[in-house]
Order: C-alpha cells, then structure tokens, then sequence
C-alpha cells in the first residue's frame, strides 16, 4: 500500500493535464516502517489520478480525451470524452477503445462481457455493466455507456 506524503512539484499542461512530483510511503505487511519512493503521476484537473505521465500524454495530448473516473467510487480514470472525434473512450492497461454515435455492440465485443465470470454473476448481478449484442449508440450518452462497459470489462 502506498501514501501520498508530500507534493513536491505540480506542472500544468494545455491538454488537460498535471504531473506531479511526490514522494510516497510504501508500506509492506512483513515491514515495521515503510520506504518513501520519489514518484512522478498524472492526474485530471479535478485531481484524478490517470496514470503515469506518457500514459497521461498519449491520452491528452495525442489523443484529445479528457480522462475522468467511470464511477466516483475508483481510483483511476478509466473512461473519457474526445471532443473533436465526438467519441466517448473506455480503456484499462491492457486496451483502449472509442465510442461514438452509430456503433452497435456486436457478439464478441468486449462491452458485451463484463470480465466476470459466470457463478460470480449469479451471486452478484449488480456487477454485470455489459451491453446487449445490438445494442446501438443513438446518443452520445449510449456511446459513454459503450465506453463504461468496455472499460469494465478489460480492467
């Protein structure tokens, strides 16, 4: 487990990003005193964590999203609007995909799995963000429900 402990340089970017520099104290069960590593993040402008900084830079800068948090309750930023492609993107460390108006989930997609397998399913249905195969994207917000569940699926 790892803690902030101290911010020790911000830098802004135009495209809608921040590094910061910060040290973090890692912590380890069989340790009685953590370390503190020298780290270099990204976040939103809302204070989000995105990733690391090329990571942050592909997705802003090169890509033109604006990565935010697919539900209040993550971590990390996992989904994301383009405004110029006008497309909704979901993505995880494994893929990255972009939703817009016109697509239609097909068999075999990933916003038609949830990631989850079945017997957990049953147990918890609440958990299953998949979309029916055929499901169309007649707005931007079914675009943005695309990109959630892709994003869920591939985490």
């Amino acid at each position: 487990m790892q803690d902030v402990v101290e911010v020790l340089s911000i830098r802004r970017y135009k495209a809608g990003y921040e590094v910061r520099q910060e040290t973090w104290l890692s912590h380890f069960e069989d340790e009685a005193e953590g370390h503190t590593i020298l780290m270099r993040e990204a976040y939103n402008p809302s204070g989000d964590y995105i990733g690391d900084p090329k990571f942050a830079f592909y997705l802003c800068q090169k890509m033109g999203i604006q990565p935010e948090k697919a539900n209040l309750s993550h971590s990390i930023c996992s989904i994301g609007f383009c405004p110029s492609k006008q497309k909704w993107y979901g993505w995880s460390h494994r893929a990255i995909y972009g939703f817009g108006i016109g697509d239609i989930v097909k068999k075999g997609d990933c916003a038609a799995s949830s990631g989850w397998t079945d017997e957990y399913l049953r147990e918890h249905p609440e958990k299953d963000s998949s979309l029916p195969v055929g499901f169309t994207a007649h707005t931007l917000e079914d675009a943005k429900k695309m990109a959630l569940a892709f994003a869920a699926s591939v985490s």
